[in-house]
């Protein structure tokens, strides 16, 4: 449901009634078909929707009031920018025109990005020979297809990242089955799973296909998944049976995410490691609503209670939200009140990495994030 591009899990601000845009050409326009609106803080692509029969990933929450802190707010780091050259069978080879063309293991896929406001660098002969090309509505909910100028490519094809295996997707929203802009907070989470010398409990919450967990897990901590889409929790399964981690101790739970996390609250269940990645808009699947500068105050709030003594980090992401990252960041550090440690804040970039995947070029932002680490 990620992050970040349409994800299936979430009702999109805008619902699934957007009427596909004219498709866009093999090669970079002149200029993107959406030039006319103004350009977003954020990436225009963030915002999850569903796909048909999915259900959401978060709701308003059950009344629950915010805890009132005390206590030195965290140290801070800002702003930070996490970047990515690419990792596994991922990179980012050129952008612009509003558009950006990556490498996903074999394929050359090209895909709407709105900030990317330049020309591109490579020759239009270059573009044209990706093997899938995403059309139709270029809105952050718009659905469109999938384009194969050269031949017809099944629905799933394997990737590798971090050491783990798991399937790329064509789906109807644009993306492929990961976010590969979570690469750096994923390398993170699991050097410190390596690192901690003792067993580390660790949730991912809206975790989508679950590569995050399966690296996770696969460095040696316990794993809680959270998703309440049917079908990510599917794909997750088979992304952990074609890596041959069934073994791990990983938990899937097809659920609402605030209600997960409320009743971890109740129970006092504890984790060392939170990763977060919440909609802009979503519609629960009892008909709840979630808003993110409503309701994402007290899901860290939930968070930080759910936090072990001895915590290594609490991560946030946010995507195509009208907002600096000082917005999550600020909001971070009075969460963390009296909690010590360091809140350090940015943005995720993915820089251009060339046909070679070694020449790095421009930096494209993805979304915006916050960290809570204890030290």
């Amino acid at each position: 449901m990620k992050h970040r591009e349409s994800r299936p899990g979430q009702k999109a601000a805008g619902g699934l009634g957007a009427k596909p845009r004219r498709d866009m050409p093999g090669k970079p326009p002149a200029k993107p078909a959406h030039a006319s609106r103004p350009a977003k803080p954020a990436r225009d692509h963030g915002e999850r929707v569903n796909e048909p029969g999915d259900t959401a990933t978060a709701s308003a929450a059950p009344e629950r009031p915010l805890i009132v802190r005390s206590g030195e707010r965290p140290a801070e780091r800002v702003p930070v920018i996490l970047e990515s050259l690419g990792a596994g069978d991922f990179h980012l080879i050129d952008s612009g025109n509003g558009l950006k063309l990556e490498q996903y293991g074999p394929y050359r896929i090209v895909r709407p990005e709105a900030q990317a406001l330049w020309p591109p660098t490579l020759a239009a002969h270059v573009w044209d020979n990706a093997e899938a090309i995403f059309t139709g509505d270029t809105d952050e909910d718009g659905m469109g297809r999938w384009r194969f100028p050269r031949e017809a490519l099944g629905e799933t094809w394997p990737l590798q990242l971090l050491g783990v295996d798991f399937l790329g997707r064509f789906t109807a929203f644009r993306h492929v089955g990961v976010f590969p802009e979570q690469i750096v907070h994923w390398a993170w989470m699991k050097e410190q799973v390596e690192a901690a010398k003792r067993p580390l409990k660790v949730l991912n919450l809206f975790g989508y296909t679950g590569v995050a967990s399966l690296v996770a897990a696969a460095a040696g901590a316990e794993v809680t998944h959270v998703d309440a889409s049917k079908k990510a929790i599917g794909w997750a399964r088979e992304n952990q049976a074609l890596g041959r981690m069934e073994k791990l101790p990983i938990r899937w739970i097809c659920e609402d995410a605030m209600k997960f996390i409320l009743r971890e609250e109740r129970r006092g269940n504890k984790y060392d490691i939170i990763l977060t990645d919440p909609p802009k808009f979503g519609r629960g699947p009892n008909g709840e609503v979630w808003h993110l500068f409503e309701h994402l105050p007290l899901m860290l709030d939930i968070c930080r209670e759910i936090l072990s003594p001895k915590a290594l980090g609490l991560v946030l992401t946010a995507y195509s939200i009208r907002a600096s990252f000082y917005s999550i960041h600020e909001l971070m550090r009075e969460t963390m009140r009296g909690a010590g440690g360091v809140v350090e804040s940015g943005e995720l970039v993915i820089r251009e990495a060339g046909l070679d995947g070694r020449t790095p070029g421009r930096a494209l932002s993805t979304s915006l994030f916050s960290r809570w680490v204890p030290k």
